[in-house]
């Protein structure tokens, strides 16, 4: 079977990077309908919410290093498969129970598929700086668009508790098929025996040593930029509806929209820069956006709503592309699956658990301050890793700057011949 050109099996892989987080969002507008439909609590829906999480993080934990094995196109393959049997659950579903399932299988694909995608973008990119760019915005444009274009198939389109689906449905066999096509990018190494088979697949995050300290000092980056997605993506149809009286799901959706798509056209206009220089805008956008909004909350006026979703949108971008490149630049090649599957584990633990718990206590002390409690802990991660990433920085500067040690009469290089 002839093969895609690297460069046109890229962008396969980018577009189902895309569609992937556009299934994984495409929900969130429904639930409303859902609970209408079938008469379900709050603390129901924040179940629904969470067994996705739970299933993704569960897969992302054991199944998450597999493609550094047996290689990225088998993972993948699987992926789809899982995600397009939750479509047809999806399709059939007339009762929570259902709904469930097609959310947790969901989860498990998408764990499959995230750490995996991570690493293909980047074994494919044509440079590094698309790659980065790729890295960083197709999350972004995937939730952004699941959510809009669902929002849009809720308010105007014909059956949307099924339409949306059946056209993900779609382009996923069409992904499917287009990756029979796409070239292996890791050597396929398999394992050397059945305990090393179990071993690779107990649930574990596994780093690399090389790869640990780096990996810490992003992980304020990563949970403060999920976190605040988290937020927007689980009580930001409230706060749009309750707070600014937007009753129109499509509007909703366009005004959840505009943080993920702010968030998507920053990473790609920032991709250029240095890791630091992402983090050093990131950080402080992420906090003034966040605290921007929640001005336009307390107030209860959009436009400033709107204007710091747009800020803390591009600082969510710049934040988790600077964390990223930090990581990737540290990175093996033959472990990438392994160390984005763990990039990807904290990232959605500081997306769901922040989620839940502010899903259920907004019923017990109120949504306004829920939302400051949230946005006030989302400027404490801010601030911990923007101190992280300055003390770094002026280590690294320091250690440049010390004058290297003196060879040793043993060193190969200065070694004289006896």
């Amino acid at each position: 079977m002839t093969r895609l050109h690297p460069h046109r099996a890229f962008w396969v892989v980018t577009a189902t990077f895309v569609m992937v987080l556009f299934a994984s969002a495409a929900p969130s507008p429904l639930y409303p309908v859902y609970q209408q439909l079938w008469g379900f609590s709050a603390f129901t829906l924040t179940g629904v919410f969470a067994i996705y999480v739970v299933f993704m993080l569960v897969s992302l934990l054991t199944v998450g290093s597999l493609s550094d094995h047996i290689g990225r196109r088998p993972v993948l393959a699987a992926a789809l498969v899982l995600l397009i049997v939750s479509m047809i659950l999806f399709v059939a579903a007339d009762n929570v129970g259902v709904l469930m399932a097609a959310r947790a299988l969901q989860g498990l694909a998408t764990g499959a598929a995230m750490g995996t995608l991570t690493a293909t973008v980047v074994d494919l990119q044509p440079t590094p700086r698309l790659g980065s760019a790729i890295t960083g915005a197709a999350p972004a444009i995937g939730l952004a668009g699941g959510v809009a274009m669902a929002g849009l198939f809720v308010q105007y389109a014909p059956a949307p508790r099924f339409l949306i689906y059946e056209v993900i449905l779609a382009l996923f066999a069409v992904l499917l098929i287009a990756l029979l096509l796409v070239p292996e990018t890791s050597e396929r190494v398999g394992f050397t025996s059945r305990r090393h088979l179990v071993t690779t697949l107990a649930p574990q995050v596994r780093l690399p040593a090389g790869v640990r300290r780096a990996f810490l000092a992003a992980v304020p980056a990563l949970v403060a930029t999920w976190s605040l997605g988290g937020l927007y993506l689980s009580l930001g149809s409230s706060v749009v509806a309750r707070v600014f009286g937007v009753e129109n799901h499509a509007e909703a959706g366009v005004l959840l929209f505009v943080f993920f798509a702010s968030a998507a056209v920053t990473s790609l206009l920032i991709t250029s820069r240095s890791a630091a220089t992402k983090l050093a805008f990131g950080y402080p956008a992420l906090a003034g956006g966040a605290v921007i909004s929640l001005a336009g909350v307390l107030g209860s006026t959009l436009p400033l709503y709107v204007i710091g979703s747009v800020i803390a949108g591009s600082g969510f971008a710049a934040t988790f592309l600077g964390a990223l490149d930090t990581i990737s630049a540290v990175t093996p090649a033959q472990q990438r699956g392994q160390v984005f599957s763990s990039v990807f584990v904290a990232s959605y633990l500081a997306f769901s658990l922040p989620a839940v718990v502010a899903g259920i206590v907004v019923s017990h002390i109120g949504l306004r301050e829920t939302v400051i409690g949230y946005v006030a802990y989302v400027l404490i991660l801010a601030v911990v890793g923007a101190l992280t990433t300055a003390g770094m920085r002026r280590r690294a500067t320091r250690d440049s700057r010390s004058p290297s040690t003196v060879p040793s009469a043993s060193d190969p290089a200065i070694s004289v011949r006896r």
